[in-house]
C-alpha cells in the first residue's frame, strides 16, 4: 500500500523527470481470419482489430486522467501476418498491410505491428510472399510496422534471410527516399523476438499469446537519472540500490494501468515490459543515466560496464513490482531517439563498434541507426549477422534498426521529428562483406542450445 510519501514523489516524478507510460498495447491473434479468399481474410481482419480495439484509445485517454499519468503511445500488435495470410492465394501481402493501416486509422492509435514472419530455421513460400512485400508495404502505410526474426539460440542463425533482410531495408529507404528512408525505420530485424513485446517497430502478437491482451510498456529515463543526483560520488552498489528502488516505483505505475486498462476494455492483462524506453526530448535519456554514473561521455571506457549495472538494476527494481513481466525489459539504446545518444555520436565519442559492443549488455541491439545512403545490402545484412549472433550466444534477444538514409553520408544528420527524432549519420567499415553474406545456409546454433 503506497504512502503519503510515496504518493507524493510519485507525482513529483511525473511533473519534473519526465515519467510516463511509454504504450498501451492490445495484442489481437488473427488465426481466425485465415481465409483461402485473400479480400475475405482482409474483411475479417478489419473486422476483428475494430471490434476489439475500438475503445483502446478513449479507455487509455481515461486512465490518463484519472491518474495524471501520461501515456505517450496506444498501439496494436497482430498475429504475424505470414502465417494468417499463408491460406490466400494472394501474390504479395500488400494489401494486407493497408488493410492493417486503414484499421489502425479507424480505432486512432499511433501504430500496428504484426506484419511480420518468422524465418529462424527456414522460410515457407508465405513467408518468403510477406518479405518480399516489406518495402512496398511499409512505404505505402503510415501507421504498419514489420519484423522478421532471422534467428534463435535453439535454431541458430538463417543466413539466407539474412542475407535477404540486407536488401529489404536497402529497399525501404530507398522508396523513401524524399523522407528520408523512413520506412527502413519501421522495420526490425530480431534474434530471438518475444511474442509479447508492446514496443514498435518489433511488436508482434505471438502464437503462444491468448485471443487478446493488454501489454504495458514504461518508460522514466529522466527519473532514474534524477534519482541518480542524489547518490553522486557513492559506490556501485548504491548505485544499483537507488536504480532498483526507482525502477520499483515506475514498473509500479505500469502494472497500474495494466491492471486498469484490462478491466475497463474486457480483455486479458498480459506484461509489463520493463525496458527504460528514452525519448528525444531533453532529460528523457538512458545516455544521461550513464554519465550520470562517471563517464563523461556515452561511449567513453566504462559505459558498457555502466550500462550492464543499469539494465541488471532496473530488471531487479522492476519483476518485484509486476505480476507478470515480459516483452524486452531493459535499457534501450536508440541513438535518433534519445539526445544523449545523438550528442554522443557528434562527439565522436560513440561508434557503431561500440554500440554493439554495449548491446551484448542491455535491452535490445543497434536500434534507430542512420548510416550513408550508399551502404551496400551486404554490409547491412553483416550487420544484422553480428547483431543475431550476440542474441544467439547469449540467450537475449537482439535487433537491428538500420536506415541507410539516401543521399546522406557521415558527417550530415537526418530529422524525422516527433519518436523518431533526429539522427546523426554514422560511418560503417570501408571493408567488404560480399564474400561472408554469399555463402548462405545457417549459422549452427550454438553448444548450450542443448539445454534441456
Amino acid at each position: 500500500m503506497l504512502n503519503t510519501y510515496e504518493i507524493m514523489e510519485t507525482i513529483r516524478m511525473l511533473e519534473e523527470e519526465k515519467l510516463d507510460i511509454r504504450t498501451v498495447t492490445m495484442g489481437i491473434s488473427l488465426s481466425d481470419c485465415a481465409d483461402s479468399d485473400g479480400a475475405k481474410a482482409r474483411e475479417k481482419i478489419y473486422n476483428k482489430i475494430t471490434k476489439y480495439a475500438g475503445d483502446l484509445v478513449k479507455t487509455a485517454e481515461e486512465i490518463e486522467l484519472k491518474y495524471d499519468i501520461p501515456i505517450i503511445n496506444k498501439r496494436i500488435s497482430i498475429t504475424p501476418i505470414s502465417i494468417v495470410a499463408a491460406a490466400s492465394s494472394d501474390l504479395d501481402y500488400i494489401e494486407y498491410a493497408k488493410t492493417l493501416d486503414k484499421a489502425a486509422k479507424e480505432v486512432g492509435v499511433d501504430f500496428i505491428g504484426g506484419f511480420s514472419a518468422l524465418v529462424h530455421k527456414g522460410m515457407t513460400e508465405a513467408d518468403k510472399k510477406l518479405i518480399n512485400s516489406i518495402p512496398e508495404a511499409l512505404a505505402q502505410t503510415e501507421r504498419v510496422c514489420s519484423s522478421v526474426n532471422i534467428g534463435t539460440t535453439r535454431a541458430g542463425l538463417n543466413m539466407d534471410a539474412v542475407a535477404k533482410m540486407g536488401e529489404v531495408v536497402k529497399k525501404c529507404a530507398e522508396l523513401t527516399a524524399d523522407n528520408g528512408g523512413i520506412a527502413a525505420s519501421k522495420l526490425v530485424v530480431f534474434a530471438n523476438a518475444p511474442e509479447d513485446n508492446p514496443f514498435m517497430a518489433g511488436a508482434f502478437h505471438g502464437v503462444g499469446e491468448g485471443e487478446c491482451m493488454i501489454n504495458v510498456g514504461i518508460s522514466g529515463p529522466g527519473a532514474v537519472k534524477a534519482a541518480l543526483t542524489k547518490v553522486k560520488g557513492e559506490p556501485f552498489d548504491v548505485v544499483a540500490e537507488t536504480i532498483k528502488k526507482t525502477a520499483f516505483k515506475i514498473t509500479r505505475m505500469g502494472q497500474l494501468v495494466a491492471k486498469e486498462a484490462s478491466e475497463k476494455l474486457g480483455v486479458t492483462a498480459g506484461i509489463v515490459d520493463l525496458s527504460l524506453a528514452p525519448t528525444p526530448a531533453v532529460g528523457d535519456s538512458a545516455a544521461r543515466i550513464l554519465e550520470e554514473m562517471g563517464v563523461e561521455v556515452a561511449g567513453a571506457h566504462g559505459t558498457t560496464a555502466a550500462l550492464a549495472l543499469l539494465n541488471d538494476a532496473v530488471k531487479k527494481g522492476g519483476v518485484m513490482a509486476s505480476s507478470h513481466v515480459g516483452g524486452l525489459s531493459g535499457a534501450f539504446i536508440p541513438v535518433s531517439e534519445d539526445i544523449g545518444m545523438i550528442e554522443a555520436v557528434e562527439k565522436g565519442a560513440l561508434s557503431l563498434e561500440k554500440l554493439e559492443a554495449m548491446t551484448a549488455v542491455c535491452s535490445v541491439g543497434l536500434d534507430m541507426i542512420a548510416v550513408p545512403g550508399e551502404t551496400t545490402a551486404d554490409t547491412i545484412s553483416a550487420i544484422i549477422a553480428d547483431e543475431a549472433a550476440i542474441g544467439m550466444v547469449n540467450h537475449k534477444t537482439t535487433a537491428v534498426r538500420v536506415i541507410p538514409v539516401p543521399g546522406k553520408d557521415v558527417g550530415e544528420e537526418v530529422v524525422y521529428g516527433g519518436l523518431f527524432g533526429r539522427a546523426p549519420i554514422m560511418k560503417v567499415s570501408d571493408y567488404s562483406s560480399t564474400d561472408f553474406i554469399a555463402r548462405g545456409g545457417r549459422i549452427p546454433a550454438p553448444l548450450q542450445s542443448l539445454k534441456n
